[in-house]
């Protein structure tokens, strides 16, 4: 509803936040809207307030205990794995919320339901990291206020490689389920239920929670301002951040906010699964639904506001459609994140190795193929003649999933093949993480 005076709709009080059809020739929302929505579908005004007022909103339980000077990770892991309180924190009101929280699931979850998400999430391991980096970080790179936490704490063009693989083995984690083969890591006791208590998933959670919490109290209080003289500040406009390099809240809602957190949990749900169809993945209605459940509970773990999560696939498109209209794009913010990101490959294998480049248009390409060309310009990825190669996997993986569907033999072969090629990729991750050694 438009305020008097001409003045700009409400849901616009935030700098980062553009007219609902200011992107509408954007192809990825073409897509969404032609393909996934009711051909009815209009934006919903209480669905925008409600994205709009989520960017005023963190972490109420964790923000409180930032502001006392506490680290929850390693006291609320010890009182519940240990059962050993921190006396300090007994009659800690905050602390004992969360520790309710991470101490049991909650009623609404299913395990059987989010292992069968679990199960087809890491059927596709190749397809898996291709779509994490490709399509889940790639988009999140076009939109400026998913791109600025990293700006700001300085992680932008350097370590892009250990920052891909934590990402890659926190979703690892929470997809962690008991039917996968552990032949490669006899030693690992094997889980007896997905996103168990205790549970590697359930450790990344505390601590990535607490990560993002005081990433959050640093920026808003400006204790990050060191970065505002350097190279990365350069990409902020001068309108996006207060002068002493602390965080701008009046154009951008709180670092982390509700919203922000529900986008991320969609980019590693929705978006992935999406991905995966499209690929030639033979993923059910009741997987998808797996898949979807599985990330509610990794991202109610993570600090989101379980009501505001959107409740089935058909809703997190409306509300994925919704939150997408109204970003202020700015690809030049991202572009250095999509560059570093987009170069790993011939780090690694080295400057002239032609199969780095190989491998490097491939990785373009699929993000032009799923996401749109609009976006592959916008962060200066490559264009290849051939890109559209990556779509000879559809018939060949729809194939090998029927095949898996009808025939046990079949199944157990490309189980064998998952499990060898999922530690191959896992090499990074066997050097610097303990749980992989």
């Amino acid at each position: 509803m438009m305020t008097i005076n001409n003045q700009m709709p409400d849901y616009q009080r935030h700098g980062r936040t553009t007219a609902i059809d200011n992107h509408s020739d954007l192809q990825v929302l073409k897509r969404i809207k032609r393909y996934l929505l009711p051909k009815n579908f209009v934006i919903s005004p209480a669905l925008l307030e409600e994205i709009v007022s989520g960017y005023d909103i963190g972490d109420p339980l964790a923000d409180t205990l930032a502001a006392d000077g506490i680290r929850f990770s390693k006291p609320l892991q010890h009182a519940i794995i240990a059962g050993n309180i921190d006396p300090k924190l007994a009659d800690n009101t905050a602390f004992m919320a969360l520790t309710d929280q991470f101490s049991n699931h909650p009623d609404w979850f299913d395990p059987k339901l989010a292992q069968i998400g679990a199960i087809a999430y890491r059927r596709y391991p190749l397809m898996l990291i291709w779509l994490l980096r490709n399509v889940a970080l790639m988009t999140g790179y076009s939109i400026p206020a998913l791109s600025l936490p990293l700006i700001q704490t300085g992680a932008l063009t350097h370590d892009a490689l250990p920052r891909l693989m934590r990402t890659y083995a926190y979703i690892l984690a929470v997809s962690e389920h008991p039917q996968q083969d552990n032949s490669f890591h006899s030693q690992r006791t094997p889980i007896t239920e997905v996103l168990a208590i205790g549970s590697e998933g359930w450790q990344q959670s505390v601590k990535v929670r607490q990560i993002h919490t005081l990433v959050r109290q640093n920026l808003i209080k400006g204790k990050l301002s060191s970065v505002h003289n350097s190279p990365d500040s350069s990409l902020i406009g001068s309108t996006h951040h207060n002068l002493d390099g602390s965080w701008n809240t009046d154009y951008w809602g709180i670092p982390i906010n509700q919203t922000d957190m529900i986008a991320t949990h969609l980019q590693f749900s929705l978006l992935i699964m999406r991905g995966l169809r499209l690929l030639g993945a033979r993923i059910s209605h009741e997987e998808a639904e797996g898949i979807l459940h599985l990330w509610n509970l990794a991202s109610y773990w993570m600090g989101v506001d379980l009501e505001r999560l959107p409740k089935d696939e058909n809703a997190c498109w409306e509300w994925l459609y919704t939150y997408l209209s109204i970003q202020q794009l700015d690809f030049k913010m991202g572009r250095p994140l999509a560059k570093a990101l987009h170069d790993l490959p011939r780090q690694l294998m080295g400057e002239d190795n032609r199969r780095g480049r190989f491998v490097e248009m491939v990785n373009a390409s699929v993000t032009r193929t799923i996401v749109g060309d609009d976006i592959g310009d916008g962060l200066e990825l490559p264009k290849s003649k051939i890109r559209f190669g990556v779509l000879s996997s559809v018939p060949i993986l729809f194939a090998l999933d029927t095949a898996r569907q009808h025939n046990q033999i079949v199944a157990a072969k490309l189980e064998q093949f998952r499990a060898k090629r999922q530690d191959n990729m896992n090499w990074w991750l066997k050097k610097n993480d303990d749980y992989y050694k």
